[in-house]
Formats: C-alpha cells, structure tokens, sequence
C-alpha cells in the first residue's frame, strides 16, 4: 500500500471526526458513549449511461423465467478467486449458537434499508473485546476482526436462507459473473453487517471485485454472519456492540492494509467516506467513485459538493424509485407490524394509533396498522402530504389534539424533537411510542433521563418509564428505529436496494474519464427499471411490449427508461 500519512496523528481519531458538524452531531457521540457506559456499568444529475449495457450486455438482458436458486447454482456462484475472498462459503464454521434479539441501533446511519436481525447470538455478553482475541480461519487467514470465528456454520446458513429470498441480486450474480465488470476493483464497504449483505458481498466478488468491510453501525452487525465471511475469506471488521473507538478502528482497517489501495467506497451513513476525506486526502482523491445508500449519507455528500470538498463522483441510490418506493413504503408497511407484535404483543384492533409524518414511511405505517383495525390519526407540516392523508381515509390533527388518548404513537418525519418531554408528559399510563424515522432524534429520550423519572428494563428492546405518579409509558428501543431493532426487514426489498447498489458500483467503476464530474448523481432511470425487471419473474410477472407505432406516439425507446426523470411514481 502507497505510503499515506494520517491527518492529525496524534489526535484521537472519534474526536477528529466526530468534530466535523458535517458528519456526525453530539447527540450521536453521546448516545454511543452513554450506552457503553451503561453496558459496562437531494437529486441534482439524472445521467443514462448506456456504458454498463455495451460494455457487459450479459447484465441487461431481461429476465425470463422464474429464478430458483438452488445449492448448486449458490455454490458455483461463491466460488470467486480475486484474493481467495468467499473460497469456501459453504463449508464456513462448525459450531451452532443460540440467538436472541439485539442491542438497539445507534443513531449513524439507521435512515438507511439495511436491517440488523432481532437475532443475535450468546457472544454478546463477553467482555473481552475482540480486538484483544487472536482468530484465525480455518485455513489459517487472519486478516478480520469478529466476535467469534467459531460461529461461521451458523452465519452460513442465515446467508442460505437470505440468498433464496433474494432474486435480484442472484439474477444479477449470474449474469455478470462471466463478463465480471468489477474486476479490479477494490471496495470499501461500510455497511450494516448482515445476512442480507453477505448476499450483496459475495456478489460483488463473484463480479471480480475484491472487498473489506466494516459496519456503519455499532449495533447492528449478525455476529455469526461476520464470522461466515471471514471464515470464507473475506477481511471483515465488525461485531455487534463496538464501542466508539472499535467503530472507527474497523473502518481503518478496512482502508488501510497491505498491497491494498482502495478504488470504490459502498457507504451507508457517509462514515468510510468521511475518514478517508478526513484521515488519508491523498488517497481520497484517488477513488473513482462513491455510492451512498442513506439519507444520511446522501446529506453529507450534497454538504461536500456545495463546499467543494467533494473531488470525486459520487452516486445517490437512496433517492432511485427502487430504493425510495420499495423500502421506505412496502417494506416499512410489514416490519412496523412485526416489530411492535414482537416487542410488545400488542392487539392493534380498536387501539388509537398516531403517526407522526405521512412520507412513504408514514403511508406505510398508516396503512398497515389501519388495515388490522385501528383508529389512525396523522400529524404533518406539509399540505400535500396532508392532503394525501385526509383523501387515504386519515384524520389529520395536531398533536397537542390527540395525544391524551393516544395508544401508540410512531415518529416518521426525519426531523428531531417531533415528540417532546411536554407531549409525554400528558400521554395517558401505558402509552407505547416508537420511531420509525430518522436516527434516535424524533423522540427527545434525552428529556427522560431525569432523576424524577424511573426506568425499568422489560425485556430487550423494552422499556418502562415511569413517572413519579406511577404512569408509565413504554419506551421502544430507546428511541431508535423500532423495525431494525425489534425484527428485521424483508430479504426480498434488500435485494432491490443490494443490485441498486451494485449496478451503481458498476457503471461508475467502469465509466470512461469525464463521464462523471465530482459531483451527486442519480441513478440513471434505465437501471432503476432494469432493478425492478430482475424482480419480476418471482411474481410470475408478464410486460406488455410496446408496438413501434405505439412507442413512437410516446415518443419512446420501446426497451426504455419509460418515464420521464421528473415523473412521480
């Protein structure tokens, strides 16, 4: 590896970073701190490229027929020689080990789609930190940093079950695993850690690349899942639970390691992207590109290009129709539900229900939960989206108006202080509340850390507050997003958000100089339909062709994009 020198070696490096306003904010510093304390105690470009389509046809033809992935196809598939990277994923680990639901997520990046399972294992109680253990694989690499290696057959099988639940990126690993269109490329990932990402990084190895991956949150890594991935060779630096200084350490290592010069950033939260930026400039300017997941994420990165501190291009997948559309509304419209019966078994029928912002979380939650029988009011800022609730069947109301009778109340805004110490203070005894928005911000946990106030742990994820009067309201993952804390997301929304993501990392990794300007883009429209094509055949799904006449009416291509970039799904 070039010989980088750090900025500001002998500063710490959580305080260095956590210092720029622009990456992280106090509250995030000081949710971290505060746990472990306790536990130790926009769219600017919308480019088409048809690169990706010329270069390597295989990946945009559209499917055909049902995809079935069976154990010989997943095997072939794990098979990826660029490092010995993912040489023997299914034969990673022997040893089983009991699960049981996770710490809550920390407020990094938890905007993003990538889901921390409620499942866990045992290995979470050890003190000793991982760092200080000496692993090894079973063939003797020891470039990674997991909980426990010995937990890799248990992983394994958690990613054997995401892969069948996948389509899309299986499709896509099919296609392109012969023409291997990342080849040469050398990604940095920094995302959630999880059976679902296993899927997405044997992917991108069985298209040439060569990765190392970190987590973009301290909460939400599968410790087994890390341990399958190192067990098949891949330098992964995660474990559930990290302290603020094993967050940063693990990105480090991800960045910086022997005859290794990174190429690509995957982002979830803008972190790997802020240490490189901050820690090794030189190298920074050397990346191609940069694709980002998050709201979070894709914040920073429109702060950097305003303050032209962005020198290379970088994509928004976030925003693309696949991401937007499929997580935040179908997928929310399922995960609120599981979440809130797993957490508090809750009958929903009858019960008055507030939901804080009507976005594509909020209409997913809404309508989830009106579904099942309850009572749902909405609050909002925004008369459009106002509208859209009254003319969905929803009362549109004041917070102030309904929340003495409120049953359960979900933040959905993005915003910080939507319910305050003012609001709880006059919700009735028995109250749950819970965040489906933003990081921990929503809900001010903050104004309930006072002496006059009781906690009581209830079970994982479960907390009574009880005033001095004996009212209690009960607390969901301390203020955090209630879905990936309490259950998990479906497989099949990630494997639109993963080949969103690994489309990107391909057409910016093999565009031709001056294509991309440092500078945010959009997901070319053309790809985002590709995204969704690949998830068809699961449905049986059948496409009308436009005829010549009828596409030329349109003024259309009759293979696409369909749509106008300004077009509203």
């Amino acid at each position: 590896m070039a010989n980088y020198t750090p900025v500001a070696q002998n500063e710490s490096l959580g305080d260095t970073l956590l210092a720029d306003e622009t990456f992280a904010n106090d509250r995030d510093k000081s949710d971290a701190k505060s746990h472990h304390l306790e536990k130790d105690r926009l769219g600017k470009h919308h480019l088409v490229s048809p690169l990706v389509a010329i270069k390597h046809p295989s990946i945009m033809r559209q499917p055909t027929a049902v995809l079935n992935v069976d154990n010989a196809t997943a095997a072939q598939s794990n098979s990826v020689p660029a490092g010995q990277q993912g040489s023997d994923v299914k034969n990673a680990g022997k040893k089983n080990s009991r699960r049981y639901r996770s710490r809550s997520l920390s407020a990094s990046s938890t905007d993003s789609y990538s889901s921390a399972s409620y499942t866990g294992s045992s290995s979470d109680e050890e003190e000793i930190s991982p760092r200080e253990k000496q692993q090894q694989t079973s063939k003797g690499m020891a470039d990674f940093c997991v909980r426990n290696i010995n937990q890799a057959a248990y992983g394994r099988k958690e990613i054997d079950i995401a892969e069948q639940e996948m389509p899309g990126i299986m499709a896509l690993r099919r296609r392109a695993s012969e023409d291997r269109p990342l080849k040469g490329a050398k990604i940095v990932g920094c995302t959630h850690i999880n059976a679902q990402t296993a899927v997405l990084i044997e992917t991108l190895t069985e298209l040439g690349a060569q990765v190392r991956w970190s987590a973009c949150n301290i909460y939400s890594t599968q410790n087994e899942v890390a341990a399958a991935l190192a067990e098949a060779g891949f330098s992964i630096f995660a474990w559930r639970g990290e302290s603020e200084e094993d967050f940063w350490w693990c990105i480090d290592r991800c960045v910086t390691a022997e005859n290794w010069q990174p190429n690509m950033i995957l982002d979830d939260g803008g972190d790997a992207t802020h240490l490189i930026l901050k820690k090794y400039p030189a190298m920074f300017k050397m990346i191609k590109g940069i694709v980002e997941e998050s709201v979070t994420g894709v914040h920073r990165l429109y702060q950097l290009s305003k303050t032209n501190k962005l020198t290379v291009p970088a994509m928004n997948v976030n925003d693309s129709v696949t991401k937007t559309k499929f997580d935040n509304l179908y997928s929310c419209k399922e995960s609120i539900i599981d979440s809130l019966k797993r957490a508090t078994d809750m009958m929903f029928g009858g019960k008055q229900v507030v939901v804080c912002g009507y976005g594509e979380v909020g209409k997913g939650c809404s309508q989830a939960l009106k579904a099942l029988g309850a009572v749902v009011y909405v609050t909002e800022i925004d008369p459009i989206c106002a509208l859209q609730a009254c003319m969905d069947g929803f009362r549109v109301l004041k917070l102030s108006e309904v929340i003495r009778n409120v049953d359960l109340l979900i933040t959905a805004t993005g915003n910080k202080n939507v319910l305050t110490r003012e609001y709880m203070d006059k919700m009735k005894s028995g109250a749950i509340v819970c965040n489906m928005g933003h990081s921990n911000t929503e809900i001010d946990v903050n104004s309930l850390r006072t002496p006059d106030l009781t906690w009581e742990k209830v079970r994982s994820q479960v907390d009574h507050v009880i005033w001095p009067d004996g009212k209690k309201i009960i607390l969901l993952a301390e203020g955090r997003l209630v879905n990936l804390s309490c259950s998990s997301v479906s497989s099949f929304v990630v494997s639109i958000t993963a080949a969103t993501q690994a489309l990107a990392l391909i057409e910016l990794f093999n565009a031709p100089a001056g294509r991309y300007k440092a500078d945010v883009y959009l997901l070319p429209k053309k790809m985002d339909e590709y995204v969704a094509s690949l998830h068809l055949p699961t449905f049986d799904a059948h496409l009308t062709e436009l005829s010549d006449e009828q596409a030329k009416y349109m003024g259309l291509n009759k293979t696409g994009p369909f749509k106008p970039n300004y077009y509203r799904y």
